[in-house]
Protein backbone atom coordinates (compact mmCIF):
# COMPACT_ATOMS: atom_id res chain seq x y z
CA UNK A 1 0.00 0.00 0.00
CA UNK A 2 2.82 2.44 0.74
CA UNK A 3 4.06 2.08 -2.86
CA UNK A 4 1.13 0.77 -4.88
CA UNK A 5 -1.94 2.15 -3.11
CA UNK A 6 -3.23 5.42 -4.57
CA UNK A 7 -5.33 7.81 -2.52
CA UNK A 8 -6.34 11.48 -2.49
CA UNK A 9 -3.83 13.10 -0.12
CA UNK A 10 -6.28 15.63 1.31
CA UNK A 11 -4.67 18.50 3.17
CA UNK A 12 -1.16 17.02 2.90
CA UNK A 13 -1.24 18.46 -0.64
CA UNK A 14 -1.58 21.97 0.79
CA UNK A 15 2.19 21.90 1.32
CA UNK A 16 2.59 21.82 -2.48
CA UNK A 17 -0.01 24.54 -3.08
CA UNK A 18 1.56 26.71 -0.38
CA UNK A 19 4.96 26.40 -2.06
CA UNK A 20 3.52 27.16 -5.48
CA UNK A 21 1.65 30.24 -4.27
CA UNK A 22 4.77 31.74 -2.69
CA UNK A 23 7.15 30.88 -5.53
CA UNK A 24 4.76 32.12 -8.22
CA UNK A 25 4.37 35.39 -6.26
CA UNK A 26 0.61 34.89 -6.00
CA UNK A 27 0.95 35.78 -2.32
CA UNK A 28 3.67 36.55 0.19
CA UNK A 29 3.98 35.64 3.86
CA UNK A 30 1.93 38.70 4.86
CA UNK A 31 -1.01 38.17 2.47
CA UNK A 32 -4.28 37.56 4.33
CA UNK A 33 -7.67 36.26 3.30
CA UNK A 34 -10.75 36.29 5.48
CA UNK A 35 -12.23 32.93 6.36
CA UNK A 36 -16.01 33.39 6.12
CA UNK A 37 -16.69 29.67 6.49
CA UNK A 38 -17.91 28.99 2.95
CA UNK A 39 -17.15 30.01 -0.62
CA UNK A 40 -19.18 29.50 -3.80
CA UNK A 41 -18.26 28.36 -7.29
CA UNK A 42 -21.32 28.73 -9.47
CA UNK A 43 -24.14 26.85 -7.79
CA UNK A 44 -21.77 24.79 -5.63
CA UNK A 45 -20.78 25.67 -2.08
CA UNK A 46 -17.37 24.81 -0.61
CA UNK A 47 -16.81 25.04 3.13
CA UNK A 48 -13.89 25.11 5.52
CA UNK A 49 -13.73 22.03 7.78
CA UNK A 50 -13.80 24.19 10.94
CA UNK A 51 -17.04 25.86 9.85
CA UNK A 52 -18.67 22.64 8.64
CA UNK A 53 -17.89 20.78 11.88
CA UNK A 54 -18.11 23.51 14.53
CA UNK A 55 -19.77 26.50 12.85
CA UNK A 56 -16.68 28.64 13.52
CA UNK A 57 -14.24 30.59 11.35
CA UNK A 58 -10.52 31.40 11.59
CA UNK A 59 -10.85 35.11 10.77
CA UNK A 60 -7.97 36.66 8.82
CA UNK A 61 -5.56 33.96 7.66
CA UNK A 62 -2.03 34.18 6.22
CA UNK A 63 0.04 31.30 4.83
CA UNK A 64 1.51 30.25 8.19
CA UNK A 65 -1.88 30.28 9.91
CA UNK A 66 -3.46 28.51 6.93
CA UNK A 67 -0.92 25.69 7.25
CA UNK A 68 -1.28 25.59 11.03
CA UNK A 69 -5.08 25.50 10.88
CA UNK A 70 -5.34 23.66 7.53
CA UNK A 71 -7.72 26.39 6.41
CA UNK A 72 -9.60 25.33 3.28
CA UNK A 73 -10.90 28.80 2.37
CA UNK A 74 -7.37 30.18 2.14
CA UNK A 75 -6.28 27.36 -0.16
CA UNK A 76 -9.43 27.58 -2.32
CA UNK A 77 -8.67 31.24 -3.00
CA UNK A 78 -4.94 30.69 -3.51
CA UNK A 79 -5.59 27.71 -5.79
CA UNK A 80 -7.98 29.74 -7.93
CA UNK A 81 -5.35 32.48 -8.33
CA UNK A 82 -2.65 29.92 -9.13
CA UNK A 83 -4.72 28.09 -11.71
CA UNK A 84 -4.64 24.46 -12.73
CA UNK A 85 -1.44 24.67 -14.80
CA UNK A 86 0.64 26.09 -11.96
CA UNK A 87 -0.72 23.60 -9.43
CA UNK A 88 0.09 20.74 -11.80
CA UNK A 89 3.56 22.16 -12.51
CA UNK A 90 4.48 22.33 -8.84
CA UNK A 91 3.00 18.92 -8.09
CA UNK A 92 5.42 17.56 -10.68
CA UNK A 93 8.31 19.52 -9.14
CA UNK A 94 7.66 17.64 -5.90
CA UNK A 95 7.64 14.32 -7.77
CA UNK A 96 3.92 13.56 -7.89
CA UNK A 97 2.62 11.71 -10.91
CA UNK A 98 5.85 9.69 -11.13
CA UNK A 99 7.57 6.79 -9.39
CA UNK A 100 10.04 7.60 -6.61
CA UNK A 101 12.64 5.12 -7.88
CA UNK A 102 12.87 3.11 -4.67
CA UNK A 103 13.45 -0.05 -6.73
CA UNK A 104 10.22 -1.89 -5.95
CA UNK A 105 6.93 -1.96 -7.90
CA UNK A 106 5.08 1.32 -7.38
CA UNK A 107 2.30 3.37 -8.90
CA UNK A 108 2.60 6.79 -10.52
CA UNK A 109 -0.60 8.22 -9.07
CA UNK A 110 -2.48 10.92 -10.97
CA UNK A 111 -2.21 14.68 -11.34
CA UNK A 112 -5.41 15.60 -13.19
CA UNK A 113 -5.51 18.12 -16.01
CA UNK A 114 -8.12 19.76 -18.22
CA UNK A 115 -7.14 17.39 -21.03
CA UNK A 116 -7.34 14.34 -18.72
CA UNK A 117 -10.86 15.25 -17.58
CA UNK A 118 -12.09 15.92 -21.11
CA UNK A 119 -10.63 12.63 -22.37
CA UNK A 120 -11.68 10.39 -19.49
CA UNK A 121 -14.88 11.97 -18.19
CA UNK A 122 -16.00 13.93 -21.29
CA UNK A 123 -16.44 17.02 -19.11
CA UNK A 124 -14.95 20.51 -18.93
CA UNK A 125 -12.73 21.61 -16.06
CA UNK A 126 -14.57 23.93 -13.66
CA UNK A 127 -13.54 26.30 -10.88
CA UNK A 128 -14.92 23.81 -8.39
CA UNK A 129 -12.44 21.24 -9.71
CA UNK A 130 -9.61 23.66 -8.99
CA UNK A 131 -10.96 24.23 -5.48
CA UNK A 132 -11.02 20.49 -4.84
CA UNK A 133 -7.52 20.02 -6.24
CA UNK A 134 -6.20 22.88 -4.08
CA UNK A 135 -7.00 20.90 -0.91
CA UNK A 136 -5.86 17.53 -2.27
CA UNK A 137 -9.29 16.24 -3.23
CA UNK A 138 -11.11 15.60 -6.48
CA UNK A 139 -9.25 13.47 -9.03
CA UNK A 140 -5.76 13.77 -7.48
CA UNK A 141 -4.21 10.43 -6.48
CA UNK A 142 -0.93 9.86 -4.63
CA UNK A 143 0.92 7.05 -2.91
CA UNK A 144 1.94 7.34 0.75
CA UNK A 145 5.65 7.34 -0.17
CA UNK A 146 5.10 10.26 -2.57
CA UNK A 147 3.59 12.23 0.30
CA UNK A 148 6.58 11.35 2.46
CA UNK A 149 8.87 12.70 -0.29
CA UNK A 150 7.01 16.03 -0.09
CA UNK A 151 7.50 16.17 3.68
CA UNK A 152 11.19 15.39 3.30
CA UNK A 153 11.71 18.39 1.03
CA UNK A 154 10.91 20.59 4.03
CA UNK A 155 12.81 18.41 6.51
CA UNK A 156 15.83 18.58 4.14
CA UNK A 157 15.53 22.36 3.64
CA UNK A 158 14.59 22.25 -0.02
CA UNK A 159 16.28 19.07 -1.23
CA UNK A 160 14.39 16.13 -2.73
CA UNK A 161 16.21 12.87 -2.06
CA UNK A 162 15.26 9.51 -3.62
CA UNK A 163 14.19 6.94 -1.01
CA UNK A 164 16.29 3.80 -0.52
CA UNK A 165 15.98 0.59 1.45
CA UNK A 166 19.06 -0.20 3.53
CA UNK A 167 20.03 -2.22 6.59
CA UNK A 168 22.91 0.07 7.50
CA UNK A 169 24.20 3.56 6.81
CA UNK A 170 25.00 3.61 3.07
CA UNK A 171 28.55 4.47 2.02
CA UNK A 172 27.38 6.80 -0.73
CA UNK A 173 25.25 9.86 -0.17
CA UNK A 174 21.87 9.86 -1.91
CA UNK A 175 21.63 11.75 -5.17
CA UNK A 176 19.63 14.66 -3.78
CA UNK A 177 18.23 17.39 -6.00
CA UNK A 178 17.84 21.01 -4.88
CA UNK A 179 14.35 22.09 -5.85
CA UNK A 180 13.75 25.58 -7.27
CA UNK A 181 12.31 26.79 -3.97
CA UNK A 182 13.71 29.71 -2.01
CA UNK A 183 15.00 29.40 1.54
CA UNK A 184 12.37 31.92 2.63
CA UNK A 185 9.54 29.81 1.21
CA UNK A 186 10.84 26.65 2.89
CA UNK A 187 11.18 28.42 6.24
CA UNK A 188 7.72 30.00 5.99
CA UNK A 189 5.97 26.68 5.33
CA UNK A 190 8.07 24.87 7.93
CA UNK A 191 6.93 27.44 10.49
CA UNK A 192 3.34 26.59 9.61
CA UNK A 193 4.14 22.89 10.07
CA UNK A 194 5.74 23.62 13.47
CA UNK A 195 2.69 25.56 14.59
CA UNK A 196 0.40 22.79 13.33
CA UNK A 197 1.89 20.57 16.04
CA UNK A 198 1.64 23.25 18.75
CA UNK A 199 -1.50 24.33 20.68
CA UNK A 200 -4.00 25.89 18.30
CA UNK A 201 -2.86 23.74 15.37
CA UNK A 202 -4.55 20.65 13.94
CA UNK A 203 -1.93 18.10 15.08
CA UNK A 204 -3.15 17.92 18.68
CA UNK A 205 -1.46 14.56 19.56
CA UNK A 206 1.89 16.37 19.34
CA UNK A 207 1.00 19.30 21.59
CA UNK A 208 3.72 19.38 24.27
CA UNK A 209 5.19 16.11 22.94
CA UNK A 210 7.63 14.61 25.43
CA UNK A 211 9.67 11.40 25.58
CA UNK A 212 11.49 9.65 28.42
CA UNK A 213 15.29 9.94 28.23
CA UNK A 214 18.17 9.18 30.57
CA UNK A 215 20.22 12.13 31.79
CA UNK A 216 22.89 11.65 34.48
CA UNK A 217 21.41 8.20 35.12
CA UNK A 218 18.02 9.75 35.82
CA UNK A 219 14.92 9.36 33.71
CA UNK A 220 13.49 12.72 32.65
CA UNK A 221 10.90 13.97 30.18
CA UNK A 222 12.33 15.81 27.18
CA UNK A 223 10.24 17.91 24.80
CA UNK A 224 10.60 17.09 21.11
CA UNK A 225 9.48 19.80 18.68
CA UNK A 226 7.69 18.31 15.66
CA UNK A 227 6.71 19.69 12.26
CA UNK A 228 3.55 18.14 10.84
CA UNK A 229 0.58 18.36 8.51
CA UNK A 230 -2.69 16.54 9.07
CA UNK A 231 -5.10 15.47 6.34
CA UNK A 232 -8.60 14.06 6.03
CA UNK A 233 -9.46 12.92 2.51
CA UNK A 234 -12.81 11.77 1.20
CA UNK A 235 -12.54 8.38 -0.49
CA UNK A 236 -14.11 7.55 -3.83
CA UNK A 237 -16.68 5.49 -1.96
CA UNK A 238 -18.92 8.24 -0.60
CA UNK A 239 -20.52 5.82 1.87
CA UNK A 240 -17.18 5.21 3.63
CA UNK A 241 -15.40 7.27 6.24
CA UNK A 242 -12.60 9.51 4.94
CA UNK A 243 -8.96 8.48 4.86
CA UNK A 244 -6.99 9.68 7.88
CA UNK A 245 -3.53 11.13 7.13
CA UNK A 246 -0.70 12.74 9.00
CA UNK A 247 2.88 13.45 7.99
CA UNK A 248 5.57 14.65 10.37
CA UNK A 249 9.29 15.07 10.97
CA UNK A 250 11.39 15.57 14.13
CA UNK A 251 13.32 17.01 15.83
CA UNK A 252 12.22 20.18 14.08
CA UNK A 253 15.61 21.96 14.00
CA UNK A 254 17.69 18.93 13.03
CA UNK A 255 15.37 16.18 11.69
CA UNK A 256 16.29 12.51 12.07
CA UNK A 257 13.01 10.81 11.21
CA UNK A 258 10.01 11.53 9.02
CA UNK A 259 6.82 9.54 8.61
CA UNK A 260 3.49 9.35 6.86
CA UNK A 261 0.60 7.55 8.51
CA UNK A 262 -2.49 6.61 6.51
CA UNK A 263 -5.52 4.85 7.96
CA UNK A 264 -7.80 3.90 5.08
CA UNK A 265 -11.37 5.03 5.74
CA UNK A 266 -10.29 5.72 9.32
CA UNK A 267 -11.83 9.15 9.90
CA UNK A 268 -10.15 12.41 10.92
CA UNK A 269 -6.42 12.63 10.32
CA UNK A 270 -5.66 14.39 13.61
CA UNK A 271 -7.82 12.02 15.68
CA UNK A 272 -6.95 8.70 14.03
CA UNK A 273 -3.58 8.96 12.26
CA UNK A 274 -2.10 11.50 14.70
CA UNK A 275 -1.95 9.26 17.80
CA UNK A 276 -0.32 6.49 15.72
CA UNK A 277 2.37 8.89 14.52
CA UNK A 278 2.94 9.99 18.11
CA UNK A 279 3.51 6.40 19.25
CA UNK A 280 5.97 5.79 16.40
CA UNK A 281 7.98 8.89 17.31
CA UNK A 282 7.84 8.02 21.01
CA UNK A 283 9.21 4.53 20.30
CA UNK A 284 11.93 5.92 18.04
CA UNK A 285 13.26 8.58 20.39
CA UNK A 286 13.05 6.47 23.54
CA UNK A 287 14.68 3.46 21.88
CA UNK A 288 17.45 5.68 20.49
CA UNK A 289 18.36 6.65 24.05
Amino acid sequence: RSLEGVYPPGSLFKLVVATASLEEKIIDEKTQFEDKGIIKAGSLTFGNWYFLQYGKTDGLVNIVKATKRSNDIFFYLVGEKLGLKNIKKWAEVFGLGDKTGIGLPEENGLIPSKFWKEKNLKEDWYTGDTYNLSIGQGYLLTTPIQNLMITNVFANNGYRCPPRLTKKQPAEKPNCQKLPVSKKTIETIKEGMRQACEPGGTGWPFFDFQVKVLENNKEILKKIVVGCKTGTAESQNKDSSPHAWITAFAPFENPEISIVVLVENGGQGSDIAGPIAKEIFKAYFERRQ
